[in-house]
């Protein structure tokens, strides 16, 4: 969720890149990922300095406690810089890749071409949003009983934000799905199409169940234009793509109305997590916030999921604060309940928690937006593969998403499932 612009990224995001085509992309050769941990306060408070300082490392989260491991993506160019700061100061590290570059040329050779028949996606294969769009309307032609195509509206850029409504049963409780906020992070909407179709699909009872039992509101790409811009130029963008003089960007994530910009974000906007001009400013953020406001109280809204990569984590509100939320024992055994399934399915580790203390503060975003000022009480973010030390960050390979997207339903249906017996959908 968390990173510090690289100087790749910061130049993409001061210069913009602004339409210039496909053949400007953002390049990460003989970039490095370490895995720093840190044994003191001293240490701590030199990289909080470091991170706000440098442009040319990417921050996988903050420093915040002794003991706490952390990625870092470094610059080419100050490999030799970061590695004499590492031995002066003595910290404990790990290089988990040597050049990030490799990762992002694997990765995008697994893209299917954006004219590709819709009929050919599938979970092997990363698409691009055209892609991902006409895959909706074939689905929805081909189960026009239980499926429909909803369009939220246009973003920052005039690109539609389409989701779909699985099952149109009136007396059901709904569960909605957003997913693709961070722009670089594609196994979210990959791991969206998943759910759709196995909703639609699956011969798996207890999946059928769902989709008979409940609605879905699922939409794979609510940053469609962030989300081209990682395809078309600079595979690590994570904002919208909204103007500010000489750079671009909002995290969506952080500019929601719930205690906006009060921790975990930044007032500049040349920053990974500014939180925008002001509360819910950017048009993306309108047209979510408008599509749970007229639809919360009439599709009876009970669930919110917001998917996001990496680190492996369930969490729920709230971000902003240590306090708890009024059903947090209930969110908590929820939680370690589908962090065990996706154990007993998987034999990953899934940690479970509310986001404040689990990952790190952070304000404004949507899931604490959904629970707070929509009143949706079932609330979570899930961080999806890798685990926290992944060599890959955001890059995860191909191969990965069914198996992603499988422990993301998983999770999904034990919490609902968990929810249900504790009579949230009455």
């Amino acid at each position: 969720m968390a990173a510090k612009g690289t100087d790749t990224e910061r130049v993409s995001e001061n210069s913009c890149c602004a339409g210039n085509g496909a053949k400007d992309q953002a390049r990460y050769d003989h970039y490095r990922i370490y895995n720093v941990q840190f044994d003191n306060e001293e240490q701590i408070k030199l990289f909080q300095k470091l991170e706000e300082q440098s442009d040319s490392l990417t921050f996988i989260g903050h420093a915040r406690e002794i003991g706490q491991k952390l990625s870092i993506l470094v610059a080419a160019h100050r490999v030799a810089d970061f590695a004499d700061l590492l031995e002066t100061y003595k910290l404990k590290h790990r290089v988990l890749t040597y050049n990030f570059q490799e990762k992002i040329d694997r990765n995008m050779g697994e893209v299917v071409p954006e004219d590709v028949d819709a009929s050919k996606l599938d979970w092997q294969h990363f698409f691009h949003l055209k892609t991902i769009y006409s895959w909706l309307d074939r689905m929805t032609a081909k189960y026009p009983d239980q499926l429909n195509v909803l369009n939220m509206g246009t973003s920052t850029q005039g690109n539609d934000i389409k989701g779909v409504k699985v099952g149109n049963n009136p007396s059901n409780k709904a569960i909605f799905i957003e997913s693709g906020i961070h722009a670089r992070e594609w196994i979210a909407p990959a791991t969206a199409t998943y759910i759709i179709n196995e909703l639609l699909s699956s011969t798996d009872e207890r999946i059928q169940s769902l989709a008979k039992n409940y609605n879905w509101f699922i939409f794979p790409c609510v940053n469609p234009d962030g989300y081209k811009y990682t395809f078309e130029h600079d595979r690590m963008w994570r904002k919208n793509r909204q103007l500010f003089g000489t750079c671009r960007g909002v995290d969506l994530n952080r500019n929601y109305p719930d205690h906006w910009n009060s921790t975990g974000s930044s007032s500049d906007p040349t920053r990974y997590d500014f939180a925008g001009p002001s509360a819910a400013s950017e048009v993306e953020t309108q047209r979510l916030i408008e599509f749970i406001r007229n639809n919360v109280e009439k599709e009876q809204i009970k669930t919110y999921i917001s998917l996001h990569s990496y680190s492996q984590m369930l969490m729920f509100p709230y971000g902003y604060t240590k306090e708890h939320v009024s059903n947090y024992d209930d969110l908590q055994e929820f939680g370690k309940k589908a962090s065990a399934a996706i154990k007993a399915e998987s034999g990953r580790d899934y940690v479970s928690g509310n986001l404040y203390e689990t990952i790190y503060p952070s304000s404004g975003g949507s899931m604490d937006w959904a629970h707070a000022e929509a009143g949706i009480p079932i609330a979570y973010t899930f961080e999806l593969r890798g685990p926290p030390d992944s060599q890959d960050l955001f890059i995860l390979p191909a191969v990965e998403i069914q198996p992603t997207a499988s422990e993301a339903l998983t999770a999904i249906r034990t919490i609902v499932e968990a929810a249900a017996e504790k009579g949230y959908y009455k």
